[in-house]
């Protein structure tokens, strides 16, 4: 879990995909931490992302750093814990300037089943159960 955790803090920004009818939506991304755990994200559950992630919660995660790609693929599920949304703000302070703990929008979840393929432009390939 570390590694791809620090694989994705490296590459600072990675784009979280997802499905809206039969139209696939990509976005980049900036948040990620491990609590109890899980690989975390966060968003706000007024954005499309949300929406889409509520009706099918099969996503994945691209990103990329120094010819090396990291490819997370799988199920996702929110977490109402409000210690989540604690930690993320602890791990990432100026999401205080969008969120509260107590807010009605702020949003953790994290992949409940996935896999992580770690690949390089050598054909070099290492995938990792979540």
């Amino acid at each position: 879990m570390e590694e791809i955790l620090k694989f994705l803090q490296d590459s600072e920004v990675f784009y979280l995909a997802t499905v809206e009818s039969d139209q696939p939506r990509v976005r980049p991304m900036g948040f990620v931490m491990v609590y109890d755990g899980k690989l975390c994200f966060c968003t706000s559950n007024k954005k499309d992302m949300f929406r889409q992630m509520k009706n099918n919660p099969k996503v994945e995660v691209c990103a990329s750093k120094d010819g090396k790609w990291l490819r997370i693929s799988g199920k996702v599920v929110f977490n109402p814990d409000k210690a989540a949304k604690e930690k993320a703000l602890e791990v990432r302070p100026n999401l205080k300037n969008k969120y509260s703990v107590n807010d009605d929008i702020f949003e953790i979840f994290h992949f409940e089943s996935a896999t992580a393929v770690f690949s390089d432009m050598q054909g070099g390939r290492k995938e990792v159960k979540i």
